[in-house]
């Protein structure tokens, strides 16, 4: 897959404090197999669906144990002049743009609304090699946070998002664009219904060709269902918990009901 354009979401991975138990997990819950563990860069391990790379999980480095999670890497051309404009915009650089080796170089951030992210700008690695309908594939990815206003300023003045609202009172939920038709990531307020422990985040979506399915195998080896299945214009969907913590959804996108939200122009 080429490079893709600045801003778009490109590649995903998540600390393990039990990386075996991982593999274990999303090998029965997504169907991904794994590569050998990169000793010369922490143990990195990448991820594959239909021999195709989805994802990778690493343990944690020194002082970052903790709750695992799912960190979303956006395409950044110059991660150096990125990061400056992150700075700029009321952001926090979490670790300093860093090659890794001929792969690519990286970046972690902080939104102003406490969100963390990542920056990759390919090298030999490009990112993700699936298509979102493919089984074991991210799929979408949804910002989750409690001060809607400060993401949805800070993103597009990185990344020159364009912004649509969700007509529907019940719900403060926004899509995020690249130019006109590429619609590249989703916002979401976090209402009273998640703890306030729970930090901001975002969620990322894995392709499954049965959410239910997939629901079943992930509670029945220790996943905590935290939404669904519910079915919606955009698929079949679930927010769940892995057994370490980290959170993600599952969706078939071919399995859908109801007709599409209305939107408006915001930017």
């Amino acid at each position: 897959m080429a490079v893709q354009p600045e801003g778009t979401p490109c590649w995903a991975d998540a600390m393990f404090s039990d990386v075996e138990a991982a593999k274990s997990f999303y090998g029965d819950v997504v169907g991904w197999t794994f590569g050998e563990a990169s000793s010369e860069f922490g143990n990195y391990t990448q991820a594959y669906a239909n021999g195709k790379a989805a994802a990778a999980v690493v343990p944690p480095m020194p002082g970052q144990e903790g709750m695992s999670q799912w960190c979303l890497y956006f395409a950044s051309a110059d991660v150096a002049a990125t990061a400056g404009r992150i700075r700029e915009n009321g952001g926090e650089i979490l670790m300093e743009p860093m090659a890794v080796g001929d792969f690519g170089s990286m970046c972690l951030a902080r939104d102003p609304g406490g969100v963390v992210f990542g920056l990759w700008q390919a090298g030999t690695h490009e990112g993700f090699e699936t298509e979102p309908t493919e089984s074991g594939a991210f799929c979408w990815a949804e910002v989750f946070t409690r001060e809607p206003e400060k993401s949805d300023t800070f993103f597009a003045a990185v990344f020159g998002y364009r912004q649509q609202q969700m007509e529907d009172d019940a719900i403060d939920f926004r899509l995020y664009s690249l130019g006109k038709d590429t619609t590249v990531l989703g916002r979401m307020k976090m209402t009273d219904d998640f703890p306030p422990e729970v930090p901001p985040y975002i969620n990322v979506y894995f392709s499954v060709p049965d959410c239910d399915d997939a629901v079943a195998k992930a509670t029945k080896i220790g996943a905590v269902l935290r939404f669904g299945p519910m079915s919606t214009p955009f698929g079949r969907f679930a927010a769940l918990s892995d057994p370490q913590g980290a959170n993600f959804s599952v969706i078939d996108t071919s399995t859908t009901e109801g007709e599409m939200p209305g939107l408006s122009d915001v930017s």
